[in-house]
């Protein structure tokens, strides 16, 4: 007679498994970062912030030797991000663990503020934002800051790349990927929000700050890193979609008004199905790549251009709503217009529909093909996005 396991049992069996196979990878010459990404990809991630340390280099390519370095000094006097930086930091008290005693908060305070600055000067090129900070203070955390200086400036100059020029442009172009892929997957939540005007604003924290600055637990915050390091650059933007499409029933009862469902999806839930929706992103993105959707994109930023200049404006007041809707409403015509989508963007026949159901409700077996084709393609699509020079 077989012996029902426990549920607990079977978890850290499997637990024990997985820390046994990223070892394996770890040891072995040369490393296997193909493991590495996978395990970081499928379920629970890479479980312990000890084993971040180790893996997480991998994920980014950062060479051994520059692991070792130690952190240049940082000058503060006469930097021009100083002010700025030390405003964002001094308002991040809610990134740091509760409980912590202020010593040594402060502590790492001031270390947050020397990785920003350095890796600032190290790379002129880069221009801070805000927001930037909620992804540092995450590396910090887990890193400390000697290596966190060394992920973070390889982070920046790659993945973060575009949110760091000096405009919003390629900024805007990635959040323009959000609409394509919500209208392939569910059009009627797509013409909704379309018919709202509610735009892309409300997902724009979530994705400069890889989410880090709207979650609330710190452990689903490294869970979702452990998934954007192992995968394409794009992958915060496919979470997004997909956090949209989860609350497909609280946005279609919504008012279709551009506040009422602005502010609806200005609040994440703190209780999402972080592990189902992290297999949903991954098979839309094998099911949707990038270069599938160049042509809606392009669409959707004509018509978002002027919407983002009005954005930014308005910005300072933390007040888009009524600009938006007044924007909005000016570019109705050309709303209109583009009623007619190529054929590329039409909604898929009741066949194909099936199909992508089946996918993003996440029945693939622990991502399976789509976390090896996320893996795979990881240097193949955005052909806009400079991320991997």
């Amino acid at each position: 007679m077989a012996i029902p396991r426990h549920p607990e049992v079977h978890g850290d069996n499997r637990r024990k498994r997985k820390m046994g196979e990223i070892a394996q990878a770890l040891s072995v010459s040369p490393v296997d970062v193909a493991t590495l990404r996978r395990m970081a990809i499928s379920e629970g991630g890479l479980l312990t912030d000890e084993i971040r340390c180790q893996v997480w280099p991998w994920l980014l390519n950062v060479p051994p030797q520059v692991l070792d370095q130690e952190p240049d000094k940082v000058e503060r006097e006469n930097n021009k991000d100083y002010n700025q930086v030390l405003l964002d930091v001094q308002r991040s008290l809610r990134r740091f663990p509760p409980g912590m005693p202020d010593e040594q908060r402060e502590g790492l305070q001031e270390e947050l503020i020397d990785i920003i600055l350095r890796v600032l000067k190290r790379n002129p090129q880069l221009h801070y934002y805000q927001g930037y900070h909620d992804i540092v203070v995450t590396f910090l955390l887990v890193l400390g800051e000697r290596l966190a200086t060394a992920l973070v400036e390889k982070l920046s100059t790659h993945h973060l790349r575009d949110f760091m020029d000096p405009t919003m442009d390629n900024t805007k172009h990635i959040l323009n990927y959000l609409m394509p892929i919500i209208e392939r997957v569910n059009p009627e939540v797509h013409d909704f929000m379309q018919q709202a005007e509610v735009g892309t604003v409300f997902a724009l924290s979530w994705l400069i700050t890889w989410f880090g600055h709207v979650l609330s637990d710190f452990r689903h915050v490294v869970r979702l890193y452990d998934f954007f390091l192992a995968c394409h650059p794009l992958m915060p933007i496919y979470f997004a979609a997909v956090i949209v499409l989860y609350r497909e029933e609280e946005v279609l009862e919504c008012e279709c008004d551009m506040a009422m469902v602005h502010h609806l999806l200005s609040q994440i839930p703190q209780d999402l199905p972080y592990e189902l929706l992290i297999s949903r992103a991954g098979d839309l993105f094998v099911q949707f790549p990038p270069s599938e959707l160049a042509r809606e994109v392009a669409v959707h930023e004509s018509m978002a251009s002027s919407t983002f200049k009005d954005f930014e404006l308005a910005s300072t007041q933390q007040r888009p709503d009524s600009v938006l809707r007044r924007r909005r409403r000016q570019k109705q015509a050309a709303l209109d217009s583009s009623a007619a989508k190529p054929a590329v963007a039409m909604a898929q026949p009741s066949t194909a529909r099936r199909f992508v159901r089946l996918a993003v409700m996440g029945l693939t077996v622990a991502l399976g093909a789509a976390a090896l084709a996320v893996v795979n393609s990881a240097l193949e699509w955005a052909p806009k996005l400079d991320l991997f020079p």
